[in-house]
């Protein structure tokens, strides 16, 4: 028989049963949170974890490539014209033979040529002519997204601009 003052169903648990029952929704706030400083912190070191050969690209207005499943084979060419295969310097003489090793072992023929913006176009034609001629075609000029568009700012005339 139920004593006098106690309810039926175990209502003499006092504030314990009533802390139970409104826990019975998941907070998901703290996961939220989590989550978000691990989106912070993926697109904070992300760009930190592109080839370590420092280059200022050029900046262009073209849209970017589809990812690819590997790390993408990167050629450099600094600023003061020396190669680079990744993050390792080489010989123009080495460029062809490393890079067609390096191949061998990929199912990806695809080559990143990243250029510094301040070096001559005829460097870079060169390098790309080597890379043709070596029989690597599917060649991609990395560049900086947002950049100037041709025919969108005033020109400047050398004649007329002190």
């Amino acid at each position: 028989m139920d004593a006098v003052g106690k309810k039926p169903g175990g209502g003499g648990r006092g504030r314990r049963g009533r802390r139970s029952a409104a826990m019975s929704e998941i907070n998901i706030t703290p996961m939220v949170d989590v989550m978000l400083v691990l989106l912070i912190i993926f697109m904070v070191a992300a760009p930190m974890l592109t080839v370590g050969v420092p280059v200022k690209l050029p900046e262009t207005a073209a849209a970017a490539l589809p990812t690819e499943q590997e790390e993408p084979l990167t050629v450099t060419i600094t600023a003061d014209g020396r190669l680079a295969i990744q993050t390792t310097e080489i010989s123009d003489s080495e460029l062809i033979p490393r890079l067609t090793a390096i191949a061998a072992e990929r199912t990806s023929n695809k080559i990143f040529l990243r250029a510094d913006g301040a070096i001559p176009y005829e460097r870079v034609a060169q390098v790309m002519g080597a890379l043709s001629a070596g029989g690597f075609t599917d060649i991609g000029l990395v560049t900086d997204a947002a950049g100037p568009s041709f025919g969108g700012g005033p020109a400047s005339n050398p004649d007329t601009d002190g």
